[in-house]
């Protein structure tokens, strides 16, 4: 598969999700004290994110 999520603890001992596509890193989110909550976040990413609109600040 060309992209994944991965869940994966961070130094702090947080949970954190990262996007990779290609096995680069496309983004990763904030540190979250439960894994429950880092599936929450990519569900939230997928169910929002294929609709955001792009803001371009350049």
């Amino acid at each position: 598969m060309a992209h994944k999520f991965e869940i994966y603890k961070d130094k702090a001992g947080e949970f954190r999700v990262r996007f990779k596509f290609n096995s680069e890193v496309m983004f990763s989110t904030e540190g979250y004290s439960s894994k429950e909550s880092a599936k929450n976040a990519i569900e939230s990413i997928k169910t929002n994110g294929p609709g955001a609109p792009v803001e371009d600040n350049s």
